[in-house]
């Protein structure tokens, strides 16, 4: 006798913690914290939500199956944060996940959270380690060929459209259409208050030139 069980019909509960820490140090969480704040600024109005240290559930009726990435983008879906993300209802997995890892999470990121991803057909994964203590030049990413992780030797993160670097403890982006580098809030913060000193300056400037004209007897107004 064969039974089905309609999952639909279930009260199953998806947490959306698990009382652990978001990150191992203030290193990893200042990494988590940035990609998440440029990356999000970088898709904002397109069809696709980035989300860090939530909990990923991917087979329905089984809430044991999860996972947290660090950071993960999905494109294709609606924006704005959730609690969780459940695969079966949004009908995305991510396209990218970055995990800042450190030699207590070796094991784990590089063996069973990379074969995870590659089932699941995320296309690219990243691992990113801020205190060069595993990996040497602290980026190593997989890109998903012929559904097995290949390492990634261009530093291109091709569904974002974006080139990956370190800098110091930082990972930084920059876009493959303008070169521009994807600014962090402190950088956004400098920039606006150096366009503001500038249009101070440049008012400053009309001021002095209309006080001149004037003192010529033109009236700077005429001018216009």
């Amino acid at each position: 006798m064969t039974t089905t069980t309609n999952l639909a019909n279930l009260t199953i509960d998806y947490p959306s913690s698990d009382g652990e820490p978001v990150a191992e140090t203030y290193l990893h969480l200042y990494a988590i914290l940035m990609t998440l704040e440029v990356l999000k600024q970088y898709l904002a109005g397109r069809q696709a939500t980035v989300l860090a240290n939530q909990f990923l559930y991917y087979a329905q009726g089984f809430p044991k199956l999860r996972v947290a990435p660090d950071v993960m983008v999905i494109f294709d879906v609606p924006p704005g944060g959730r609690d969780n993300y459940k695969v079966w209802e949004e009908g995305q997995v991510p396209q990218v996940v970055f995990e800042m890892t450190s030699k207590g999470t070796q094991k784990q990121d590089q063996e069973q959270k990379k074969l995870l991803y590659e089932q699941l057909g995320i296309l690219e994964y990243w691992l990113f380690d801020p205190k060069g203590e595993w990996i040497s030049e602290k980026l190593q990413g997989y890109r998903l060929q012929d559904e097995i992780y290949q390492p990634i030797t261009d530093s291109l993160c091709q569904p974002l459209g974006l080139r990956v670097a370190v800098e110091g403890e930082l990972m930084r982006f920059y876009r493959l259409d303008t070169g521009d580098k994807l600014l962090i809030p402190t950088e956004l913060a400098e920039q606006l208050q150096q366009e503001r000193q500038r249009a101070e300056q440049e008012r400053q400037r009309a001021e002095r030139l209309a006080k001149h004209l004037r003192s010529l007897g033109v009236d700077p107004d005429s001018l216009n």
